[in-house]
């Protein structure tokens, strides 16, 4: 029987694993097979992460997590959790090499996947031009001309953030009409920066080692444009990953695990969510840090109560 178990390898997983190992937990923390590390590992050069005035590489970062966790004690596993049973006070997982844990609590730091366009070479350019993060990399493209896909609050957002630092924006949107709130989208529309392109969706990346340009296809005929970017945002959404979970906790409206006030606490007892599963607003690995520390010490005070 564990104290802990935490299910989730990014900033939120691995800093719940520093606490909880530092207090004596000994926790077990589960990563994934393939995707260990969560959507750092995709990220480049990380310059916002305080500690680091020189900034450093998104795996290089969460290497450093990794380190500083085991080195308390956190027992690390590399396997996929397949199935949860999280009602009782014994908490049991499953993975898919067939092992079954139990735990007195579980932390839930599974976080969130940006939601993709879908086309050719859009993996391949992540971190070289094609970014789902404008607080992340906009430095990055001071003085370029560039893009943002979407047509909600998140995208009005980012293409206003985004100003600070390009010279020209143009807003990718498949429809003639946005339905971001009226206040977001009047001030991309008066912004003198961002330009509107509707009715349009991205057909094609191109560029070799950085991107350089897209293909824009009409909605209305198909016909076809090009377009010369250094930079593509795409702001369409992310999911939460709770298909584990989202049959046993309460989600909210969106559909991230709902926590009680600024703690942890699921509707479930002994069951704590932190970092990106829970948050559809600020999603950075600083935020996501230091929700895994909440519910570290949620866990612990939970544990010492019973």
């Amino acid at each position: 029987m564990r104290d802990v178990i935490i299910i989730g390898s990014g900033p939120a997983g691995w800093t719940a694993a520093i606490y909880t190992a530092r207090a004596g937990l000994k926790p077990l923390l589960i990563a994934s097979s393939v995707e260990a590390g969560g959507e750092l590992m995709k990220t480049t050069e990380v310059e916002n992460f305080p500690g680091f005035p020189d900034g450093l590489m998104g795996p290089d970062l969460m290497a450093n997590f990794q380190a500083q966790a085991e080195r308390f004690g956190t027992e690390t596993l590399l396997d996929d959790v397949i199935e949860v049973d999280l009602k009782g006070d014994v908490k049991i997982v499953k993975t898919g090499n067939g092992k079954t844990f139990e735990a007195k609590t579980v932390i839930l730091a599974t976080g969130a996947a940006y939601r993709e366009l879908g086309i050719d070479r859009e993996k391949e350019l992540s971190g070289h031009g094609v970014s789902w993060c404008a607080t992340c990399d906009g430095f990055f493209f001071r003085q370029k001309n560039i893009a943002v896909v979407g047509g909600g609050d998140s995208a009005m957002e980012e293409a206003t953030f985004l100003t600070r630092f390009a010279d020209k924006v143009y807003l990718i949107h498949r429809r003639d009409s946005f339905k971001a709130s009226k206040i977001m989208q009047e001030r991309v529309l008066n912004n003198p920066k961002i330009e509107v392109i509707w009715n349009s969706a991205v057909e094609a990346l191109h560029g070799e080692a950085k991107l350089s340009g897209v293909t824009l296809k009409s909605t209305v005929d198909d016909s076809t444009r090009e377009l010369e970017i250094e930079g593509l945002f795409i702001a369409i959404g992310n999911d939460p990953r709770v298909w584990l979970v989202e049959d046993q906790v309460a989600l909210t409206p969106e559909k991230f695990i709902q926590v009680e006030g600024r703690s942890s606490k699921t509707t479930l007892s002994g069951v704590f969510a932190a970092g990106d599963v829970i948050d559809p607003t600020y999603r950075q690995a600083i935020t996501a840090a230091a929700s895994g520390c909440v519910a570290a010490l949620d866990a612990e005070h939970y544990l010492t109560s019973h």
